[in-house]
């Protein structure tokens, strides 16, 4: 029985290195970009809820703890997105046993990362939230929705690593799955606990936290069952040092870019606070909020093309890693100007679902014609990052992290609004986004000339 069960699991497997890119791209594509407009569409209804419910100030408050949260997803994301890329290795390398240590790495380091920021956030969340421009007006609704998030943060964080993994070794749909149902718990229970309960913004943050908890749960549940590959048994927990060393290594690109982004936000805050207020911050809530649903669903595409050129690399089936790499992105930047479209068309409309005060409006729609102004080359260099981290060329994903994020846009952050008041902040992010993507061009043509070669 255990023999038929791993053969069948080993036929799936080898489809990475077998079927049409296309067809593979749509089975693993769709359903991680079902799952990150899901959760994404939540993030968007989510700050409806509190715009509508809780008023404009709640919308800035909830935009300060945008920092935190990225920091606290940069750790997931070593953890998590390393993990996966190297179990997608390992089975492209027939490495059962390897792809079987790394899933027990993820649940302890998951667990130990999550505790560690749960007790550190709780002790100094004032003092955080504060540096992170929190004004006497928007403290108490950051608090108030930072408590309830890091208490369960352990949760949150062994869910999305152990989601990533799930995908990773071939169950792209389960994994889709448990993310929508985990969304169409909180999409329940945000608006109950809001408006029914009266919590205002604790509701939503309870609702986030209660719906992840039961994904953890579920992942466990799903991965204790051997009819597959990769399963949890006594003898996977343990640490193992070397799947530890190049998990994070594979996964620091996205530690980086989710560390990177923190920075980011702070620096945004810091000049739409001294140079247009609590208001202008609670804009950028607004926007970043669309801004990341287009993000995340190309995010998805790369999710996607990820277990497809990890197994071809691991295989050494180059001429299919490249047309993977392709394909996805043509798809993304399609997808990025559809976003840029909405943004410079639609602004309006966009910044009305979340508040009716008129001059939160007024400011979100400005941001959202300069912040946009590039949007329609991000596809690229998102692909192009995510494509380096795939082939366990961690370096150069580094590289192209922090380039967009610290390199350009944090010195433009510093250097523009003194000159150019608030629109300064705005503008910053369609400059950097236009150099990164220039960099990505360039090494991608250098890592293709490799690629070819080895064919």
């Amino acid at each position: 029985m255990n023999n038929q069960i791993t053969t069948k699991n080993e036929e799936q497997a080898l489809l990475l290195g077998r079927e049409k890119i296309g067809k593979l791209l749509k089975m693993f594509s769709l359903p991680a970009i079902a799952a990150m407009v899901a959760s994404s569409l939540y993030n968007i209804i989510d700050g409806i809820f509190i715009g509508q419910g809780c008023g404009a100030m709640a919308i800035a408050g909830l935009a300060i703890t945008f920092p935190v949260m990225n920091l606290s997803a940069a750790f997931g994301a070593l953890v998590g997105v390393g993990a996966s890329v190297l179990c997608s290795i390992s089975l492209g390398e027939k490495n059962y046993e390897r792809a079987r240590l790394v899933l027990g790495n993820v649940i302890i380091l998951n667990l130990i990362l999550g505790l560690i920021i749960t007790i550190l956030g709780l002790i100094f969340l004032n003092p955080i939230l504060i540096f992170f421009g929190a004004s006497s007006q928007t403290l108490p609704f950051a608090r108030d929705y930072m408590i309830i998030i890091l208490i369960f943060n352990v949760f949150a964080h062994s869910y999305l690593g152990l989601n990533s993994v799930l995908r990773s070794c071939g169950y792209p749909i389960k994994a889709m799955s448990l993310t929508m149902i985990t969304v169409l718990i909180n999409l329940i229970l945000a608006p109950l606990f809001i408006f029914v309960f009266h919590w205002g913004i604790r509701g939503a943050a309870w609702a986030t936290a209660i719906s992840e908890t039961i994904g953890f749960f579920a992942l466990i549940l799903i991965f204790m069952k051997r009819d597959k590959i990769v399963y949890i048994d006594h003898n996977i927990f343990h640490l193992h040092w070397i799947i530890i060393k190049k998990s994070c290594a594979i996964g620091s690109a996205s530690f980086f870019t989710n560390a990177a982004a923190c920075f980011v936000v702070m620096f945004t805050n810091f000049g739409l606070k001294h140079y247009g207020g609590d208001l202008a911050i609670g804009a950028y809530g607004i926007i970043n909020r669309i801004a990341f649903m287009i993000v995340m669903i190309i995010i998805g595409l790369s999710q996607g093309m990820q277990p497809i050129v990890g197994y071809n690399y691991g295989a050494k089936n180059m001429e299919r890693v490249w047309k993977a790499f392709r394909i996805t992105y043509i798809l993304a930047t399609i997808i990025a100007v559809i976003g840029y479209a909405l943004a410079q068309l639609c602004p309006y409309f966009l910044s009305r679902a979340f508040t009716t005060d008129k001059q939160l409006i007024e400011i979100t729609v400005n941001g959202f014609h300069k912040t946009f102004a590039c949007f329609f080359i991000v596809g690229f260099q998102i692909i192009g990052t995510n494509f380096f981290a795939s082939i366990s060329k961690s370096k150069k994903s580094i590289f192209l992290s922090l380039t967009r994020q610290v390199i350009f846009l944090i010195p433009l952050l510093i250097i523009l609004p003194p000159m150019m008041g608030v629109n300064g902040v705005w503008f910053a992010s369609p400059i950097a986004d236009s150099i990164a993507t220039i960099l990505t061009i360039i090494l991608i043509l250098k890592e293709k000339k490799l690629i070819i070669q080895r064919v």
